[in-house]
């Protein structure tokens, strides 16, 4: 069976994934798709739901029966995708400070993460899409053609992730959001490596665009080996 076009963006927390993602994804015209958020909205609704974000077996539980939704921009507030978890809108909440704090911890558990991997597994085959995350391409698409693997350093991980929550109007400050994803790195090692087919493209001292055209260069756009849905 031939394997419709998927690109895949690995790397740690504030490498830049969702940008180039969402960037790559608009060249193309494929679907945008940060699987990211599948943890990130169920981390968001265990602590609406009271639940105790150590409660492993009430987490997945949750998961089974959550209904989280991932489209298109629907609002223009500068968001890149819309996401509604039991027909709420949730899109901004994702990025709040306490959700930041949890969601290494309830994406760890090996049942949630089976059940959010087949989610995605099923978006990805459909084709045509840019599925940034963790381990997408390692474990979610093995077979998927284009896969990337983009780092950053700690240091300019945490300057942009305290510009972005800055500019939405949260208190952010860098050494403390320095220690976070240095926490959460630690706690995702086990998923942070990359595909042994991967492409590894390093985002210092880069602009989004500049990366862009790196992978696009890299994976052979330049060259008309794929083209896009447009």
């Amino acid at each position: 069976m031939d394997t419709l076009p998927v690109i895949t963006i690995d790397g740690p927390a504030g490498a830049g994934k969702s940008t180039l993602g969402e960037r790559l994804a608009r060249r193309l015209g494929y679907l945008y798709f940060d699987t990211g958020i599948m943890y990130r909205a169920l981390a968001w609704a265990v602590l609406y739901h009271g639940i105790d974000p150590r409660d492993s077996i009430a987490v997945a539980e949750l998961a089974k029966t959550l209904q989280i939704q991932v489209n298109h921009p629907h609002i223009a507030d500068g968001r890149q995708y819309s996401v509604q978890v039991d027909n709420q809108d949730i899109t901004w909440n994702l990025r709040q400070p306490e959700v930041e704090a949890n969601v290494s911890l309830v994406a760890s558990y090996p049942q949630v993460r089976e059940i959010m991997r087949a989610r995605q597994r099923a978006i990805g085959e459909t084709g045509h899409v840019v599925m940034v995350g963790r381990d997408i391409g390692s474990i979610v698409m093995p077979d998927a053609p284009y896969k990337i693997y983009l780092v950053a350093s700690l240091e300019e991980r945490a300057r942009r992730r305290t510009a972005e929550l800055q500019i939405r109007g949260h208190h952010a400050d860098l050494a403390q959001i320095s220690n976070e994803i240095a926490r959460r790195d630690s706690l995702d090692q086990h998923i942070m490596q990359p595909a042994p087919d991967a492409i590894v493209v390093s985002s210092d001292g880069q602009t989004p665009d500049e990366v862009v055209e790196t992978i696009l260069r890299s994976i052979g756009v330049a060259h008309g080996t794929l083209g896009s849905r447009n």
